[in-house]
C-alpha cells in the first residue's frame, strides 16, 4: 500500500483567523510605538514566520525593536486565544469534515506546515479535537520561514512518504512556492489570503473554491499516484 501525505497550512486554509491576526499585529506595533499597519498588508504576509513579517512591517527598525514587537505579539496572541477559546480560531466550513474523511483512509497521512509557533498550532488542533489526526507538525519554531522547503522536507523525512506522493494544501504563494521548492505537488485554496491567479502563477497544480472541490482534487492526486 503506497501512502499519501497531505500537508495543510493552517491560517487561511483550515482556520479563519484573520481577525485574531490583525488584532495581534496592531497590539504588537503599538507596544513599540508604531501605528497599525494596513490590514491588507498584514494579511498578505500571513504564512511567513512572525519575525519576518515584523521586519517587513518595520523596515527601518533595529533588531531590538523587531524582537520586542515579536514578543508583544506572542504574549497578546496567546492571551486572546486563552480568553476567546475556539471562537478565536474558527474552522472554515468543511474543514473538519475533510480532515476526518482523510483520516479515515488507511493509506493517507495528514500533516501541518505553518508559520505559527508550535504552541499555537497545538492550540488550534487540540481546541478542535483534530490533533490525533496530524502525524507530523512542522512550525516556524524549528525551520526557516516559508517559502523555504525545510518544513516539507522534514514532513517527508519524518513520515517516510515519497515526495511524489506528497501534496501541500495552502492559501498563499508562500505555501505553493514551498511545495515547488520541495518537489511536491501544491494545491491552492481560494478562500484565504492570496488570489487564484497568484497561486497558479506560483506553481499550484490547481486552485479549489471549497472543501468539496478540495476533496476531489486530493482524490485525483491519490488516484494519479496509484
Amino acid at each position: 500500500m503506497e501512502l499519501t501525505l497531505v500537508v495543510f497550512d493552517i491560517d487561511g486554509t483550515l482556520v479563519d483567523s484573520a481577525a485574531l491576526i490583525l488584532d495581534g499585529f496592531a497590539h504588537a506595533l503599538a507596544a513599540v510605538g508604531r501605528p497599525p499597519a494596513p490590514s491588507a498588508q498584514v494579511l498578505s504576509m500571513v504564512g511567513l514566520s512572525l519575525p519576518v513579517v515584523m521586519a517587513r512591517l518595520m523596515p527601518d527598525a533595529d533588531d531590538a525593536t523587531v524582537e520586542a514587537a515579536v514578543g508583544a505579539h506572542r504574549d497578546h496572541f496567546f492571551s486572546l486565544r486563552a480568553e476567546r477559546g475556539p471562537a478565536s480560531v474558527p474552522l472554515f466550513d468543511g474543514a473538519r469534515a475533510e480532515i476526518e474523511r482523510l483520516a479515515a483512509k488507511p493509506d493517507v497521512l495528514i500533516g501541518a506546515a505553518t508559520g505559527m509557533a508550535r504552541r499555537g498550532l497545538d492550540f488550534v488542533l487540540d481546541t478542535h479535537g483534530l490533533g490525533r489526526h496530524f502525524v507530523t507538525r512542522q512550525t516556524a519554531d524549528g525551520h526557516p520561514s516559508k517559502p523555504h522547503p525545510a518544513m516539507l522536507e522534514a514532513a517527508v523525512a519524518e513520515t517516510g512518504v515519497a515526495r511524489e506522493s506528497t501534496v501541500m494544501v495552502g492559501d498563499t504563494t508562500y505555501d505553493i512556492e514551498m511545495a515547488v521548492s520541495a518537489g511536491v505537488t501544491g494545491i491552492g485554496v481560494s478562500w484565504g489570503h492570496h488570489a487564484r491567479a497568484a497561486l497558479l502563477n506560483a506553481g499550484a497544480q490547481t486552485v479549489v473554491t471549497d472543501f468539496a472541490a478540495l476533496a476531489q482534487a486530493i482524490d485525483a492526486f491519490r488516484e494519479g499516484r496509484a
